[in-house]
């Protein structure tokens, strides 16, 4: 096996809560993880250029879809945080044998299968770190390892420069890369305004769930 998706998935009723703290209702936030997780996930499944994915997630509804979609499912502690989950999805990787790993968010529903297959493709015998930044250019939307296990993820604020400076101290090569569908990630309400302007700019078949789910939130 050659490429494993790793994708770790906060339990629906805890996530985005820097949003509820902005008044986003539970239930409103709910539908809005669970779109954005369907979109990745249909996304995905048009990408050529990977072998499995592997959802971690302790929500019974993110499971259910993880395996609507034919991906993997690895159950992980709701109080153990994305580091752990990454790390356990990407134990399962390397159990099967991939060479590479590929981590993303579950909360990037603009996800264009061709970028990724471009991200994807060619890939270095390692030992190789690509970082793909968020729209701010500090944090990480995506870590893409070679060999799987050459770094250990470090996500969280500030997050890029401690990846490319973990690579750099494992002697492994650095890039950075920025698909435009990547770097949009939703955490706050600019983020959400952000995401609303990029879903206008969007073909009307991009992250169809998600668009709904807007829809729902704008008339509460």
């Amino acid at each position: 096996m050659s490429v494993v998706v790793v994708l770790p998935v906060k339990r629906f009723d805890l996530a985005k809560s820097r949003l509820g703290e902005e008044g986003l209702r539970s239930s409103d936030r709910v539908a809005l993880a669970t779109g954005m997780l369907t979109d990745v996930l249909g996304a995905l499944r048009c990408v050529r250029n990977i072998d499995d994915v592997v959802v971690v997630t302790s929500d019974p509804g993110a499971e259910v879809l993880a395996r609507t979609f034919g991906a993997q499912v690895i159950p992980d502690d709701p109080q153990g945080g994305h580091v752990e989950a990454a790390r356990l999805g990407t134990s399962w990787a390397v159990d099967q044998g991939a060479f590479h790993v590929l981590m993303l968010c579950g909360d990037a529903p603009l996800l264009d299968p061709q970028e990724l297959d471009i991200l994807l493709h060619d890939l270095a015998d390692g030992p190789e770190v690509v970082v793909v930044p968020d729209r701010h250019g500090t944090g990480t939307n995506a870590l893409l390892l070679t060999p799987p296990e050459v770094i250990e993820p470090s996500f969280g604020e500030g997050s890029r420069a401690r990846h490319e400076q973990l690579a750099r101290d494992a002697g492994a090569v650095v890039r950075v890369a920025t698909p435009a569908s990547l770097v949009l990630d939703i955490d706050t309400p600019a983020d959400l305004d952000a995401l609303t302007a990029a879903l206008d700019a969007a073909p009307k078949d991009r992250a169809t769930h998600t668009r709904d789910a807007l829809t729902r939130v704008r008339r509460t």
